[in-house]
């Protein structure tokens, strides 16, 4: 089986942008790719690269390359995309609904099994291929069904209690959009945290530079 030990968090996100890119190469006809063309396409180091890959037994032959669809499927496996781990949704408001309807979850290991709100006025829609159901009724549901994961993009008033419940629910991993972070109280419990505006004053602090930087050499 592949090498797993010790394998650092900042590798384990490097997976996923492998994984985009091997797919859109395989999508235009590309059968094999050497590590330094993957990373002049992926602005990182062929060193890196391959250090990335090594942490799983290692994939390229020398004077060959990487197989580009066989490569993909290790990585895939790796991350456990062959899995459909069931998980639900809570919150079916703007974020909640984009994420059901945009996300092909079942194309990254989980399955989408329930929709759940607070809100009236959105329980009884429908989302794809489900109803939003009473978040009322989440515990049975849970019992019922026992997700393994759950989306969480309820509001930051609502997310402590509603981590709570799906922990002692048998919840053991979010995917969490709602700004309140408790990984701290909950270490054994896997949170993904999604700050979206991370990403967008990170772009703010880059356009301030470039634009310093216009100005200086202006």
């Amino acid at each position: 089986m592949l090498k797993r030990e010790n394998v650092s968090l900042s590798v384990i996100r490097r997976l996923p942008r492998y994984h985009r890119f091997l797919a859109d190469l395989m999508r235009t006809g590309t059968t094999r790719i050497s590590s330094k063309e993957l990373s002049r396409r992926m602005g990182l180091t062929a060193s890196q690269i391959r250090q990335d890959l090594n942490c799983f037994g290692g994939f390229g032959q020398q004077g060959y390359g990487y197989n580009v669809e066989q490569l993909h499927r290790e990585i895939g496996l790796i991350l456990g995309l062959d899995k459909q781990y069931p998980a639900i949704l809570v919150g079916a408001g703007n974020i909640g609904r984009a994420i059901a309807l945009n996300f092909d979850f079942s194309q990254m290991g989980f399955d989408l099994i329930g929709i759940f709100d607070i809100d009236p006025s959105i329980i009884g829609m429908q989302i794809g291929s489900l109803k939003v159901e009473d978040a009322a009724g989440i515990d049975a549901f849970c019992r019922e069904h026992h997700p393994r994961v759950a989306v969480l993009t309820v509001p930051r008033s609502a997310a402590e209690q509603m981590a709570e419940q799906l922990i002692h629910l048998g919840v053991s991993g979010f995917w969490n959009f709602s700004h309140y972070d408790f990984s701290v109280k909950y270490p054994g419990v896997l949170v993904e945290n999604v700050h979206l505006s991370d990403s967008l004053m990170t772009l703010c602090y880059m356009v301030r530079d470039l634009s310093e930087k216009e100005t200086r050499d202006n």
